[in-house]
Order: C-alpha cells, then sequence, then structure tokens
C-alpha cells in the first residue's frame, strides 16, 4: 500500500514519511498530481501557515484534487485546518470541505499561545484511542458538527473530524509517540 504525503510546503514531510514507513508502509512525498493519483490514501502534513498552504495548493492544482477525490485522507494540523471553509490566520480561504472557522488561538491565564505539548485527547466513540497527543498549533476549530474527538485547552477545541472520505487532526500523531503510531496506523487500515 502506497500512501501519498502532500508536499505543500510545511517542515514535517520527513517525520510523517519515517512514522508511515515504521509502519510498514510506502510513503510517497510529493506535489506531482499524477503521482498522487496513483497512491492508495493520502495525507496533508501539519505545519505552516494557513495562506501558504493553500498557495502551493492550488499552483499545483492539488486543492481541485483534494476536493473531488474519493480517496482517504488524512490532514494533519494545518491540514487539518485547511479543509474548513476559512481560517483567521492571514484571512485564508481554505478547502471549504468542512464547515466552519478556524480561530486564532488566544493566550489566557495558564494557557499560552501557541499550544505546545501534549494534551488529553477524548474520541466519543471510540475510547481505545483516547490519550495524551502533541499539540503544536496557534489557531484552532472550536465547535464543528463533524467533530468526533475534543481536546480542552482554556476552552474546547476539536482534536478530530470526520465528513466523508476526510478525516482532520488538530494534533501531530507523527510527533505522538506510541499512541500516534496507534492512531496512524488506525488511519491506513481503515477500509
Amino acid at each position: 500500500m502506497k500512501i501519498g504525503i502532500i508536499d505543500c510546503g510545511g517542515a514535517n514531510l520527513s517525520s510523517i514519511g519515517y512514522s508511515i514507513n515504521r509502519l510498514g508502509y510506502e510513503p510517497v512525498i510529493t506535489n506531482n498530481l499524477n503521482k498522487l493519483k496513483n497512491v492508495d490514501k493520502l495525507i496533508i502534513p501539519g505545519v505552516g501557515s494557513a495562506d501558504r498552504v493553500m498557495n502551493n495548493l492550488k499552483k499545483s492544482n492539488l486543492d481541485l484534487f483534494i476536493k473531488n477525490t474519493e480517496m482517504p485522507i488524512l490532514g494533519i494540523c494545518i491540514g487539518m485546518q485547511i479543509l474548513f471553509d476559512f481560517s483567521q490566520e492571514s484571512n485564508t480561504e481554505c478547502l471549504g470541505i468542512i464547515e466552519g472557522v478556524v480561530e486564532k488561538l488566544e493566550p489566557s491565564s495558564g494557557f499560552p499561545s501557541p499550544q505546545m505539548g501534549w494534551n488529553l485527547v477524548t474520541w466519543h466513540n471510540n475510547d481505545s484511542l483516547n490519550g495524551y497527543y502533541y499539540y503544536a498549533n496557534s489557531y484552532a476549530v472550536h465547535d464543528s458538527t463533524h467533530a468526533i474527538a475534543t481536546s480542552q485547552y482554556s476552552k474546547n477545541i476539536v482534536a478530530e473530524v470526520q465528513k466523508d472520505n476526510y478525516i482532520g487532526c488538530q494534533f501531530h500523531p507523527e510527533k505522538s509517540s506510541q499512541v500516534g503510531h496507534k492512531y496512524l496506523k488506525n488511519f491506513i487500515l481503515k477500509s
């Protein structure tokens, strides 16, 4: 099985690639549309800014491909955020696959922005994935009808969304040790 990792200008391509490789699967890291059409599942990685990621996807015509494919897609961090309609980060129009707005995390007492570190993620219908996952984000979604897991960081944060063939996680499974390994394996093995 080939797992496509979309090169959209982010910085964590290698760590996701290593994680996929450790699971025994072949990562294909590229922004080449023809190569990505020939993988089994896709990952939109998560380090970068909303405007930069969207610009890079548009340059490679990957925005339309992502919106129209029936292939399973996992968006990680910014990869999840761009699945929504709009991000307050640089006032960016995103892919519009999932309804909602990505908002800046406002710092408050004991909750600095960005959120950096481990946070408990609780799934609504799959407690086998519950655990502490690693976060590194300045923006978040606070509510979504497609939320299937949440975290708390001064207030509710959507940890995972799912709509049709699209899954998005705000945390970084590739940096989340054994729970992240299990999470990625679960995504790959889902039909």
